[in-house]
């Protein structure tokens, strides 16, 4: 069975190999956040630019789809989306490296971008949220691939994908306009405290949503299946 083909039943998930979701973790994290993070302060703590240190950090994300496609034999599309962003981010700094209040809101111009990029994707086969619970919630095994992809077919998991997307969309759209309005009604020094807060609130507060959402909905598609099995096996069970 390819990684593309839907299974005709979905038993279980596969036994998730901890060896290899543990590589993937590293892998992913050190290429797509920790790497690119050094880099940028590296480069700038010696006199470069923002915007030529932002540059020069895409470059982890590239190494990352290299590795994975080595690896796996497929693209990865959360470094795909980290690189996409990174370069939206040098060019947003680019554009306000003249204006202190510019450079405070320059990350409202990226996040608000990938809440766009949330709600374009209701529109597409599958949404944004697909593929990054795809990457994160296997181990990227082929087995594991599979069973996810097979997920699909059932309309409740396609709701909460959409559903999803469609919460982070709009709360990153929010965040952006919120941070934008703060930028213009507070002083420099103040929303370089309130920025990060605002930034991080957002985050923790979606990834917890998103956690208690998928157990909620994993809980409430398990119930119908047993219920949808005992009414099966009473109707198996019933004389002629």
């Amino acid at each position: 069975m390819s990684a593309q083909e839907v299974p005709a039943a979905q038993s279980g998930p596969p036994a998730r190999s901890g060896a290899a979701a543990a590589i993937g973790w590293i892998l992913t994290i050190g290429f797509n956040v920790v790497a690119p993070i050094l880099t940028y302060n590296m480069l700038t703590d010696r006199g470069w630019s923002e915007f030529a240190a932002l540059l020069v950090s895409g470059v982890w994300p590239v190494v990352d789809s290299i590795v994975h496609l080595a690896w796996r034999r497929k693209i990865d599309e959360f470094a795909v989306v980290t690189l996409v962003f990174l370069v939206i981010t040098a060019l947003v700094t680019l554009i306000g490296a003249h204006s202190a209040r510019a450079l405070l809101i320059k990350d409202s111009g990226v996040t608000g971008l990938f809440g766009l990029l949330c709600i374009a994707t209701l529109f597409a086969p599958r949404p944004l949220m697909f593929y990054f619970g795809r990457k994160f919630g296997t181990d990227g095994t082929k087995e594991g691939v599979a069973y996810f992809n097979g997920l699909w077919q059932y309309p409740d998991f396609r709701r909460a994908m959409r559903r999803m997307t469609t919460v982070w969309g709009v709360a990153y759209l929010v965040e952006a306009l919120l941070r934008v309005v703060l930028a213009y009604q507070l002083t420099v020094d103040q929303m370089v405290v309130v920025s990060p807060v605002l930034i991080y609130g957002f985050l923790l507060s979606l990834i917890f949503w998103t956690i208690r959402f998928s157990k909620r909905t994993q809980a409430e598609g398990q119930a119908r299946a047993a219920a949808l099995a005992a009414a099966t096996a009473e109707g198996t069970a019933a004389p002629a």
